[in-house]
């Protein structure tokens, strides 16, 4: 029986009508494969995943399939985003075997969850090289119950390996990890170099295609732009961070960006929207905007964040997971445009109803010279204008169709004609079927939201965001925790579970520790929510950094306070004292096959750099030589294995950069809002503002009763300041001396 109609996840309730009989993740099931004798068949997957729509498609949804899936194996399906830590396992297993990784996944496992043969995508037919996946579950079968004493001496050479591969003990650790000023300040030279290197200068970005956006990469070189004033440095972030939001990575007409681009040029993306990507590519172009003042960059950032209120918005204040590549069946069918469709439209909103072109967009005929004639002169003119400015052509770009994209690259500021064909385009794709939404709430990515929205509101001294920012971290703080203060993963509003075709979220339940569900919400909002699972050290990391930003954003010291209070918990429960990291899971939670740490940045932080990051700045908030000591051991670590591959490590050596670096520590105390706005408003990557409500912490000692800003660098302090010009110059005569 399928056992999915209950679950949080969106992924998991699209699959709670198959034929085949899914099991959630959990002992349930590891317990029927042992009573069964049958192996596990793992599928692992995301909402937004346009592969693993098709393959649900062609072979979950088919009676044969999975009849054959129920006959031979007990069958696991998980969303990837609510378990990271299986995801991990599993990915890196099948990256070993395979060369190769991706989603779907599919790996077949021990009873006791060892994986013994794995995959990504199998095809219902077999393609070239590629089996089917009848043929791939038969043949897995067969090696099972003719060889299982060798199926099982094989997995455990795998979980051996994947040990020492991922799992970082003692004896894994760096043999001399205490690098000094040089050789760290060495790396990072040899990272930029790195960057330089695989920099594509005719489109931007690193590598040829697929590319991906590389954001924590882009965000280090600014920060060696910002120290060593070399303008190649800004140019390959502005030209990348230029072509990604002119290509059709970047939704012209209703703002944010899809995850990544098939093609060299950011034309066509895989076109799901995750939450992510948008939090991350909206403090890239907030951060650009504040170094060079460029109008263009602060449009694109109004537009990511204006998508993400309007429509990842819960109405309580959490942010949701991310929107489907496909509408309709068809991906990227709410994205694009026939030229006729466009032609119609454009002509519409142009005036051509009434100025000589039909309702086709074709040029009527009308005496040479006459005032209808120069009307349609120049509505030819504006709809030609128009055509170019979003790259449309009779043959399209994607499957005949056209993604909108500009050609002219950088140029974005649209004239106000353009600007009326946007609102008209847009208009007419409201009323298109919208891709799926991925409805679950998950603390890891609205903390990286919170963050970019935190230091967004401030610098722009904008309102609503800075209203949606604290909205948000009470929404958390409120509905991702458990009676014992212990933060979740995911919360899931029930009222939109229930309203889904499986039904799910109407039950509420307690499970053990690593799958652990609360109910939660219904006191705060008047409207049932579910939060369930353990957070992983990548939640708390990301809260610490989002709530010291909130804290800097409205200087109420609560959100300092809470900041302490993730940290603390963090080190107690992830903490490695042998190796000086975090584990990936709690010391409470489901201990998987592997307990593994998370260095590497991906698409987003990774643990251990976001924690690091994270004390890092706590640290010079408050003075606390611990997490500063902590921040120092994880970089200790990391160093070793960053130097072999630096560019998976852009976020942990931006972390080393804050550390090598001196920090301006800066308190403003007293009613000096023009003071606070002065320092809000530029990018200072290495420096932490402490205002507003006056702290027990020692930046505030002595300085409680005087209105007036302190610039201070390890205890040393340039002059108080009480104007803006003042605190300019003390800035500036701090930044020098460091």
């Amino acid at each position: 029986m399928n056992q999915l109609s209950e679950e949080l996840s969106p992924y998991l309730r699209q699959h709670a009508d198959n034929p085949v009989d899914w099991f959630p993740w959990g002992e349930s099931a590891f317990q029927a494969a042992k009573d069964l004798n049958k192996p596990i068949l793992l599928s692992v997957g995301y909402s937004a995943c346009h592969w693993c729509h098709v393959m649900a498609h062609e072979s979950f949804e088919d009676e044969a399939t999975a009849a054959v899936m129920n006959e031979l194996f007990v069958n696991v399906k998980v969303d990837r985003e609510e378990r990271p830590d299986v995801d991990a396992i599993y990915m890196a297993a099948v990256t070993a075997m395979t060369g190769h990784g991706g989603w779907p996944m599919t790996v077949f496992l021990t009873p006791d969850g060892a994986p013994f043969f794995a995959g990504t995508y199998f095809p219902p037919k077999a393609q070239g090289n590629r089996p089917s996946f009848k043929d791939v579950m038969e043949q897995v079968n067969r090696v099972w119950h003719e060889r299982q004493a060798d199926v099982l001496t094989q997995s455990k050479q795998i979980v051996a390996a994947l040990k020492s591969s991922i799992e970082l003990t003692s004896e894994a650790a760096p043999s001399s990890p205490h690098l000094g000023y040089p050789a760290k300040q060495a790396l990072l030279d040899q990272a930029v170099s790195s960057l330089k290197a695989r920099y594509d200068p005719a489109w931007g970005g690193f590598g040829m295609a697929p590319k991906f956006p590389q954001t924590m990469n882009l965000e280090l070189l600014l920060r060696q732009y910002w120290h060593l004033g070399d303008t190649d440095l800004l140019h390959m972030v502005e030209n990348s961070f230029d072509c990604m939001s002119s290509g059709g990575i970047y939704d012209h007409l209703g703002g944010g960006f899809a995850r990544y681009s098939v093609d060299r040029q950011w034309l066509v993306p895989h076109f799901e929207k995750m939450l992510y990507d948008n939090a991350l590519l909206a403090r890239l172009a907030l951060h650009l905007w504040q170094i060079t003042h460029k109008p263009r960059y602060l449009q694109v950032l109004e537009e990511t964040i204006s998508y993400v209120l309007s429509e990842l918005h819960h109405p309580a204040g959490g942010f949701y997971s991310a929107q489907d590549a496909d509408s309709e069946g068809e991906e990227g069918k709410y994205y694009v445009w026939s030229a006729s469709e466009f032609t119609h439209l454009a002509t519409a909103a142009l005036g051509g109803g009434s100025q000589g072109l039909d309702g086709e967009g074709q040029k009527l005929i009308l005496p040479a010279g006459s005032q209808a004639a120069n009307s349609q002169d120049s509505l030819a003119h504006d709809l030609a204008v128009a055509t170019r400015w979003y790259g449309v052509t009779e043959e399209g770009n994607f499957e005949s169709h056209n993604i909108l994209w500009r050609p002219q690259r950088g140029d974005l500021l649209r004239p106000e004609k353009i600007e009326t064909v946007r609102q008209a385009l847009l208009e007419a794709r409201s009323q298109r079927v919208p891709p799926g939404l991925d409805d679950k709430v998950l603390t890891e990515w609205n903390a990286l939201m919170l963050s970019t929205l935190a230091e967004a509101a401030a610098a722009t001294q904008n309102q609503s965001w800075l209203a949606a920012a604290v909205a948000n971290a009470e929404f958390l703080c409120d509905n991702l925790k458990d009676p014992q203060g212990r933060w979740l993963r995911v919360w899931q509003d029930s009222q939109n579970s229930a309203h889904s075709p499986s039904g799910a979220g109407a039950a509420h339940s307690t499970r053990a520790a690593g799958g652990t569900e609360t109910s939660a919400g219904a006191a705060n909002f008047g409207r049932a929510g579910r939060a369930r699972y353990l957070a992983y050290a990548a939640d708390y990391a990301a809260l610490l950094d989002a709530f010291t930003r909130v804290y800097e954003a409205t200087g109420r010291k609560k959100w300092l306070t809470e900041a302490c209070l993730v940290a603390d918990q963090m080190l107690d429960l992830f903490w490695d004292s042998a190796d000086g990291s975090l584990f990936t899971v709690g010391s409470d939670a489901e201990q998987l096959i592997v307990r593994a740490k998370d260095f590497m940045d991906n698409s987003q932080p990774s643990a251990n750099s976001a924690a690091c990051f994270g004390l890092l700045r706590l640290g010079s908030l408050t003075s606390n030589e611990n997490y500063r000591q902590k921040a120092a051991r994880i970089l200790e670590n990391s160093l070793e294995t960053a130097e072999k591959a630096p560019s998976a490590f852009g976020h942990l050596l931006g972390a080393l950069d804050f550390s090598l670096q001196t920090t301006q520590e800066i308190v403003i105390s007293g009613d000096l809002p023009d003071l606070v706005n002065t320092i809000q408003q530029r990018y200072l990557p290495n420096s932490v503002l402490s205002w507003g409500e006056p702290t027990s912490f020692a930046l505030w000692e002595g300085r409680q009763d005087t209105a007036a800003a302190y610039v201070c660098s390890f205890g040393v302090c340039q002059a108080p300041a009480t104007t803006a010009a003042e605190l300019e110059a003390a800035l500036e005569a701090a930044l020098t001396a460091s």
